[in-house]
């Protein structure tokens, strides 16, 4: 698996990786992340890929990090 592109942020990492005809988009915050994984048939190319990343599928995540990071501290 190689890294084969990043997209700016300024409260997760994000990553996006490439191996096997697949992407693998990583989001990293603090000590949780999260994959979403696409065929690289689903969305074409990298360009595609970074289409569907869109500020909305972004915010989501962000969301969904919130309710994870909530979960993690009423567990402790």
């Amino acid at each position: 698996m190689r890294v084969v592109d990043t997209i700016p942020h300024e409260s997760m990492s994000i990553t996006i990786m490439h191996m096997n005809d697949k992407y693998q988009v990583r989001f990293e915050a603090g000590p949780m992340e999260q994959i979403f994984k696409f065929s690289v048939e689903e969305v074409g190319s990298l360009e595609g890929l970074k289409k569907r990343i869109d500020e909305s599928f972004i915010a989501t995540t962000r969301k969904r990090f919130n309710d994870m990071f909530l979960q993690l501290r009423n567990n402790l």
